[in-house]
């Protein structure tokens, strides 16, 4: 008799053509993942081949029952880690039946800025440090830490290793060849400051790829998760107190940054994120506020500042682009709860289009 994991690792191509697509999409609290499958006649690689789909808005928050049904898009492809082959995961975002974005669509907005001429003229470049932490299930308490209680004091937990300061890495690794298996341009992992919580790098991307890029693996991260029996938080501070939060900083640049001259135009831009430091803070991510303190490498939520090196600043520059004259930023305000499409976007809309 085959067992559940030979029904599981079943090799369809072996057998048929079919394959087996997963769409995914943003469900109403924007942040919660939702996915459900569906059998296709053969291999797809271009995303506008691919069906529209529909499913039952009122059971994610985004529909009233009356009138509940939303639309999916399917708007990238990426291969399928779970099912191997030439299954597919499917990056959607979601329409009314008359084709209008609702509301938790931040994908519309962020492709129109994109695509707009003087954007796509610079090539933004993003590269996103995503952090989150690994909950146990039961007890939703750090993995790795007593229940109900503490481990030693921070220092010895960052890119650390052995059985006492790392926990989790089986994890973590598995979601790293994932994502590379899947087509995500995912650039390294390590373990952060705080016990059981960790980071992982997507980038370089371009354009409204670093959003796509950033949820499907937080999808594939999600479902690795379900698997191991583990949660996994993106809450911006999980544990009050003495423990650093979890962020998603994210390192920007244009075609004038990294050419000849650029560090000019990334004093600039700086100068026009400081300019609209209120309209940031607002997009980028709930409960930043417990994060952003001016402790535990942050900058104060409610004032802006830039340095070069300091991981005390709302924006850091890096002693390399300083030397060069040219190169990219970093703006660590964002939250690790926060919309890589509205992140995205909008340092490109300020830093390139907004003209104070």
């Amino acid at each position: 008799m085959a067992s559940l994991t030979d029904l599981v690792n079943l090799n369809l191509s072996d057998t048929t053509e079919k394959i087996i697509a997963e769409y995914i999409w943003i469900g109403g609290s924007g942040l919660d993942l939702r996915s459900k499958a569906r059998t296709l006649s053969g291999p797809v690689t271009d995303p506008s081949k691919l069906p529209k789909w529909n499913y039952d808005g009122s059971s994610t928050g985004q529909a009233p029952g009356e009138d509940s049904e939303v639309i999916l898009y399917p708007q990238a492809i990426f291969k399928d880690p779970f099912r191997r082959g030439n299954n597919i995961l499917v990056i959607c975002d979601c329409y009314t039946p008359a084709g209008e974005p609702i509301p938790t669509n931040k994908r519309y907005n962020a492709a129109k800025i994109f695509s707009n001429p003087e954007v796509t003229a610079e090539e933004p470049w993003y590269g996103i440090e995503q952090e989150y932490t690994l909950l146990q299930k039961d007890i939703n308490w750090p993995l790795g830490w007593p229940a109900g209680g503490f481990p030693g004091p921070q220092g010895p937990y960052y890119c650390g290793v052995g059985a006492d300061k790392s926990f989790g890495r089986d994890i973590v690794d598995a979601h790293y060849k994932a994502c590379l298996y899947a087509g995500i341009n995912i650039s390294g992992i390590n373990g952060e400051v705080m016990p059981g919580q960790w980071e992982f790098q997507v980038g370089p991307s371009v354009g409204i790829s670093s959003g796509d890029q950033i949820w499907v693996a937080r999808y594939i991260l999600e479902r690795i998760t379900e698997i191991a029996g583990v949660v996994v938080s993106f809450d911006p501070k999980p544990i009050p107190g003495d423990w650093n939060g979890a962020g998603a900083h994210c390192n920007y640049s244009t075609k004038s940054m990294r050419n000849d001259g650029g560090y000019e135009v990334i004093k600039s831009a700086i100068e026009k994120l400081k300019l609209r430091h209120k309209e940031h803070i607002a997009a980028y991510g709930e409960g930043n506020e417990r994060r952003l303190t001016g402790k535990h490498e942050t900058a104060d939520i409610n004032t802006f500042s830039w340095g070069v090196a300091n991981r005390g600043a709302s924006v850091r520059v890096g002693r390399e682009t300083e030397q060069n004259g040219k190169g990219y930023f970093e703006d660590r305000r964002p939250a690790s709860n926060m919309d890589p499409y509205v992140v995205t976007s909008m340092i490109a809309e300020t830093t390139i289009v907004w003209k104070p």
